[in-house]
């Protein structure tokens, strides 16, 4: 009897010991692919669908899902202010999120989860800079041909401010306004052309309001310089567009060196050698994956770095 019951207590011993090391590990183990795997299925189920099904998705989780009906409820204007912004900038956060907890997911790390994190404010500083640097160039499109045409009607015998009446300024934007009032109402034609021209991209508003200050003081020609001011800023418009054509070769080779360590990190899976183990789950690994993204980064900034400084030597 003794030795039963010996041998039944180092039995329990051995399981409760075994069952305890597997409720420890098994949180462990389980948590980070489950919390990547919500991630990454949350932020595929609002980018599957385009379109309105899509905004309703994405104001549903950003609490903007406004009550369409007459009675609002009680937390409507909270959720009215909490808006997600209309420049795609959430879009991409929640597809940084979905790269970042898959790759979590992988590597069973919340690592790349928390890396996603800390690079969606960078993307979206991207997408913000490309956005003004594209509503820039549609400003000063905007400002060529309004030289033109407001060129064309004073050739047409209309008076400048009737010109500028005809034409109308909404290429110009919000200070266009402005430039139509004082055009009618007989204001400062040339100070609201120059308060117009702070805008990025309409700085060549500034030549139009000389232009108009020489045609009045001097009774040259409008039409002749707002012709000059048209053709000179085509000219720059051009060498900037010839510029951007040769940097786009040494852009796309940074971005494919950029992109040569995920070909790496799939080559080597496909081999069997498992480098997000040994990336994430060892210290040199976690070593050497910190330096190389500081690397990675740094090169980033230096090519960014030579092409604004490029872009910004343009006449």
């Amino acid at each position: 009897m003794r030795r039963c019951e010996r041998a039944t207590r180092r039995r329990g011993t051995r399981h409760g010991t075994h069952g305890g090391s597997t409720d420890m590990n098994g949180p462990t183990t389980t948590l980070v692919p489950f919390a990547g795997a919500l991630c990454a299925g949350g932020a595929t189920w609002l980018l599957t669908t385009s379109g309105a099904a899509a905004r309703r998705r994405v104001r549903w989780v950003l609490a903007d899902d406004r009550p369409r009906g007459p009675r609002p409820g009680p937390g409507a204007r909270l959720r009215a202010r909490v808006r997600p912004p209309a420049d795609g900038t959430a879009r991409a956060v929640l597809w940084c999120l979905a790269a970042g907890g898959l790759v979590a997911l992988w590597g069973r790390s919340p690592l790349p989860l928390v890396a996603a994190g800390l690079a969606a404010p960078l993307v979206v500083r991207g997408l913000r800079r490309r956005r003004k640097r594209r509503r820039a160039e549609e400003r000063r499109e905007s400002v060529i041909g309004f030289c033109r045409a407001v060129a064309a009607e004073v050739r047409a015998g209309r008076q400048p401010w009737q010109a500028i009446t005809a034409t109308g300024t909404g290429s110009l934007g919000a200070a266009g306004t402005a430039v139509l009032a004082a055009a009618r109402y007989g204001g400062d034609v040339p100070g609201a052309l120059s308060t117009a021209a702070q805008r990025p991209g309409a700085d060549g508003l500034r030549a139009v309001a000389a232009c108009w200050r020489v045609a009045v003081d001097s009774g040259a020609s409008l039409a002749a310089g707002l012709e000059k001011v048209a053709e000179a800023l085509r000219a720059e418009q051009d060498q900037r567009e010839e510029v951007r054509a040769q940097l786009a070769g040494p852009r796309a080779t940074a971005a494919l060196l950029a992109a040569l360590p995920l070909f790496g990190l799939l080559m080597g899976t496909a081999m069997g050698a498992r480098p997000l183990e040994v990336l994430l789950h060892s210290v040199p690994g976690l070593v050497c994956l910190l330096l190389g993204g500081l690397l990675e980064l740094a090169g980033l900034a230096w090519v960014a770095a030579i092409n604004r400084s490029a872009e910004r030597t343009e006449p």
